[in-house]
């Protein structure tokens, strides 16, 4: 932009200050009947007519010092009350034209009052023409911020998906259990590892069981982060056995060419478990039920600590 332009578009701009300051109740209640119907849920006449008003303020008090571009350090007032205005209709549910509509609601009313007064035909054009592309600007920056807004609650809104789509359950004192269900991707894996990892480090269990029964293909990618979080799950001192390997599963895994190391392999969570509670000197055992007849009785299963000295298996 020329200095001649900037300082045309500047002098187009200058009379918005003496018209908000001038016209701002009638501004509002007309700018208010305007967007009455793009208002919805929380947002009531009430609520509208304050924010309006605060709006008018701000943008009275920035053109009043002869900024004329909405990206003028003046303006940053004005840019800080449209972001929460923006994000806050993103948590209620508006679209970004309707938010936009709030800034461009207001040309009609101001376009008015800027008419009055003004015998020279040029210039009320440039006033006309200043004001619409300043209102334009900002109007485009509020969809520009619930833009933004809207990609941040999908992201937090995403991983809070991740986190209970992969649950880290303390199966017995020491041994947890991760069952995965969907496709494992980069992203996923990151959330995996550190929530595991973390479960680790709170439970100090020896065993993690990645169950991956819900999986419904494994390629190339998905035995690597599989691997990574085995490699992690051990640097952190506990060993990892994948279960739910069905015949699918393996013989595309032998196909692939993919190897797995010295990883640990079960068909069934429950095979995985019977292991997991070996390797920490446990035994399963079945005992009849309490109030049980006889051999006919129902029973029960229970794991004990095996004996260190006598090497028999003390029943819980």
């Amino acid at each position: 932009m020329t200095e001649s332009s900037s300082t045309a578009r500047a002098n187009g701009v200058a009379p918005l200050a003496r018209v908000i300051e001038r016209y701002r109740d009638a501004l509002i209640t007309e700018w208010m009947a305007a967007q009455g119907a793009t208002t919805r849920g929380s947002t009531n006449s009430a609520e509208l007519r304050r924010q309006g008003g605060e709006f008018l303020g701000l943008l009275g008090a920035a053109t009043a010092t002869g900024a004329s571009s909405a990206d003028d350090r003046a303006f940053a007032p004005v840019r800080a009350f449209l972001d929460d205005l923006s994000r806050d209709r993103v948590q209620q549910g508006f679209s970004p034209s309707e938010t936009a509509a709030f800034v461009f609601a207001l040309k009609g009313p101001l376009f008015a009052h800027l008419r009055e007064g003004a015998a020279d035909p040029d210039a009320l054009a440039a006033r006309v023409w200043a004001a619409s592309e300043l209102l334009d600007s900002l109007g485009l920056y509020t969809t520009e911020v619930f833009q933004r807004g809207r990609e941040e609650i999908i992201l937090r809104q995403q991983r809070d998906m991740l986190e209970l789509s992969t649950p880290v359950v303390a199966l017995w004192d020491g041994v947890l259990a991760l069952p995965m269900i969907g496709t494992l991707d980069s992203a996923r894996t990151q959330v995996v590892m550190e929530t595991l990892l973390q479960r680790i480090v709170e439970t100090g269990a020896d065993i993690a069981i990645i169950d991956i029964t819900g999986v419904p293909t494994v390629d190339t990618l998905t035995a690597q982060h599989l691997l990574k979080t085995v490699t992690a799950a051990r640097l952190m001192g506990a060993e990892c056995i994948i279960s739910g390997i069905r015949p699918q599963i393996a013989q595309t895994i032998v196909h692939l060419g993919v190897d797995l190391g010295n990883v640990t392999t079960k068909a069934s969570l429950a095979d995985a478990f019977r292991l997991a509670l070996q390797r920490t000197g446990r035994t399963v055992s079945r005992v009849a039920a309490p109030g049980a007849l006889g051999a006919s009785g129902n029973s029960a299963i229970v794991a004990g600590a095996q004996g260190a000295a006598t090497g028999h298996g003390a029943r819980a």
